[in-house]
């Protein structure tokens, strides 16, 4: 028998010779802890147990479980009780885990690299709440728990504390923005606002991340025609293109509802080259007084203008007194063609950004309100708001530029 390292683990076989040893020897212990380089004491313990249960005393039992077939009826029972309360309690787990997770994906803005940010934060808060084991929610989670005490204990990077400070700057952006601002003004917002160029990719997962979506125009309804009635010539022919400010000048009505259903009535005019309102004016009655006052207010505010004013066939263009304007002011008057909404496009244009912007996502108690509110978009509409084709400039800042 080959000596052994004292307090090494002994299997069945060598723990019988040991004994057997012990015996032949007359049950000298020590000469068998130096032969076989065991503890006395071992020796000792296995020659006992040895006399008194044979060699079914020295198995070691340490962790081990009866068999079943050992158990009585009644132990059957509670193990098959206890295997099945466990399977329940670890699939209840599983359903939380899964509970928890879609609920965080809706309200948690993640701005951590770590991929499994979600899985940690899950099991953290079902270990406050439900006192989950860690261990087995991790288990649940597919994740390592080493992994997990690391997530943790760590500090946001450089990267994360900069995604959660641009958060911060487009969150505020767009709300000041109305909740209109989509991805491309907003990326000059910032570029003007903080003096940060960032990339449209990053805002754009981002704003998705923070559930930040602008309002969608609603679709244009169908335009009635009108009988033909002392009417100019389309001369703008959908050519849109203008080269100078006081060029081209589109203007139109529109009707607008407050309180309980009544009208108000807007009146507009909107300069080609810059997409700035050259003037505009509310009024409680669609009446001719309401399109000469909004023209008399655009040649008063540019006195050297000439343009040509585009409109569509409303009443008030084909009326008399619009016509004795012309000759007073000396520009000339273009119509568009009957049912054909889109000669006058870049009004139209305006108005669906009014509308979508500002308009269909309020509610006007009173006529005061509705004028003090279009008071307010017509001020965000040309200092505030960013155009991409102007290269981030605003309307007032290009018709500046141009002057």
């Amino acid at each position: 028998m080959k000596s052994r390292k004292e307090s090494a683990k002994t299997t069945l076989q060598e723990r019988i010779e040991i004994v057997q040893y012990a015996l032949e020897h007359n049950n000298d212990y020590q000469a068998a802890m130096k032969k076989c380089g065991v503890s006395y004491q071992q020796v000792y313990t296995w020659t006992k147990k040895y006399t008194a249960l044979g060699v079914k005393g020295l198995r070691d039992r340490r962790g081990r479980h009866r068999p079943v077939e050992e158990l009585t009826e009644l132990d059957r029972l509670r193990l098959k009780n206890k295997r099945l309360r466990h399977r329940n309690e670890f699939l209840e787990m599983e359903n939380d885990f899964a509970k928890k997770l879609r609920e965080l994906k809706k309200r948690k803005q993640r701005f951590s690299l770590n991929r499994y940010e979600l899985y940690y934060v899950a099991i953290f808060e079902l270990w406050q709440t439900k006192k989950y084991p860690i261990e087995k929610l991790c288990q649940v989670a597919g994740v390592s728990r080493s992994g997990y005490y690391k997530w943790k204990t760590r500090q946001p990077s450089a990267t994360e504390k900069e995604n959660k400070w641009l958060a911060q700057q487009i969150t505020r952006i767009f709300e000041e923005s109305d909740r209109t601002f989509g991805v491309v003004r907003m990326h000059y917002a910032l570029k003007r606002e903080v003096e940060k160029k960032v990339n449209i990719k990053k805002i754009r997962r981002l704003m998705r991340l923070m559930g930040l979506f602008p309002e969608i125009r609603k679709k244009r309804s169908e335009w009635t025609r009108t009988v033909p009635f002392h009417i100019d010539e389309n001369i703008i022919q959908r050519d849109f293109h203008a080269d100078k400010p006081n060029q081209k000048w589109f203007t139109d009505v529109s009707c607008l509802f407050y309180g309980n259903h009544q009208k108000a009535y807007l009146s507009a005019i909107i300069d080609r080259y810059d997409m700035s309102i050259v003037s505009y004016v509310i009024s409680q009655r669609n009446d001719n007084q309401l399109v000469i006052d909004t023209v008399k207010n655009a040649l008063q505010t540019n006195p050297n203008a000439s343009p040509i004013i585009h409109s569509d066939r409303g009443f008030q263009y084909m009326s008399n007194v619009y016509q004795l304007l012309k000759k007073k002011y000396g520009f000339t008057s273009s119509m568009s063609r009957a049912g054909k909404c889109l000669d006058n496009q870049p009004i139209e244009s305006f108005w669906g950004t009014l509308k979508s912007e500002y308009y269909y996502r309020k509610e006007f108690t009173s006529y005061d309100e509705l004028k003090k509110g279009i008071n307010s978009y017509m001020h965000f509409y040309q200092n505030k708001r960013y155009v991409p084709k102007f290269n981030g400039l605003t309307p007032r800042e290009f018709r500046e530029k141009a002057s």
